[in-house]
C-alpha cells in the first residue's frame, strides 16, 4: 500500500470527509478545496447542511477526479464516532454506485479533525466496503487513499483481520 495523495488521483470520485455543513477547513477538505479550486467547496455548501453520515456529490474542479463526493463524518462540533464512519462510508459508496462510477479513492475518514482511531476507522470502513461489494456494485477500483507509516499500517492490519476472519 503506496502512499498517495488523494488530489492527484485520476479516478471517478474521490471522498471528503466533510462536516454538515459542508465547509472545507483542514485536513483532506482543505487540500481538496486548495487543489481543486473553491468552487466545489460553493457547490458542496449550496446541498448543505446535511445529516451525519449522509453524502452528497459535486464537481471536482482542477482535480483530475471527476467528482467529490462529501460524506458528513461529524458535524459542527467537529466530533465523529463509529456509527458516523459507517455510515458516511456506506453512503459515499451508495453515491458512487447511483452515478454508475466504476472507481472510488476513500481517505482515512474521521482520523484527522475528527481525532477517531485509525485502526477502530480501517476496521469499520473495510467492513462497509465488504458489504458493498457483496451487494453487487459498479465499482471496480476502490483506493484507500491514506498517509502516513501509522494510516497505513492501520489499514494493513484491518485487511489481514478481514483475510483472517474469512478463512480460506
Amino acid at each position: 500500500m503506496a502512499e498517495v495523495d488523494i488530489t492527484t488521483l485520476a479516478v471517478d470520485a474521490i471522498v471528503n470527509a466533510a462536516n454538515t455543513h459542508l465547509w472545507m477547513g483542514g485536513g483532506v477538505a482543505g487540500a481538496i478545496k486548495r487543489q481543486g479550486g473553491e468552487e466545489i467547496e460553493r457547490e458542496a455548501s449550496r446541498q448543505g447542511p446535511i445529516a451525519v453520515g449522509e453524502a452528497v456529490v459535486t464537481g471536482a474542479g482542477r482535480l483530475p477526479a471527476r467528482a467529490v463526493i462529501h460524506a458528513a463524518t461529524m458535524g459542527p462540533d467537529l466530533v465523529t464516532d463509529e456509527r458516523a464512519i459507517r455510515a458516511a462510508t456506506r453512503s459515499a459508496l451508495v453515491r458512487a454506485a447511483e452515478r454508475r462510477f466504476s472507481s472510488i479513492a476513500l481517505p482515512a475518514l474521521g482520523t484527522g479533525v475528527g481525532g477517531f482511531p485509525l485502526e477502530r476507522a480501517a476496521a469499520v470502513m473495510l467492513e462497509e466496503i465488504a458489504a458493498h461489494v457483496r451487494g453487487g456494485t459498479t465499482l471496480q477500483e476502490i483506493v484507500l487513499a491514506v498517509r502516513g507509516a501509522q494510516a497505513r499500517e492501520a489499514f494493513i492490519g484491518a485487511l489481514r483481520r478481514a483475510a483472517l476472519e474469512e478463512g480460506p
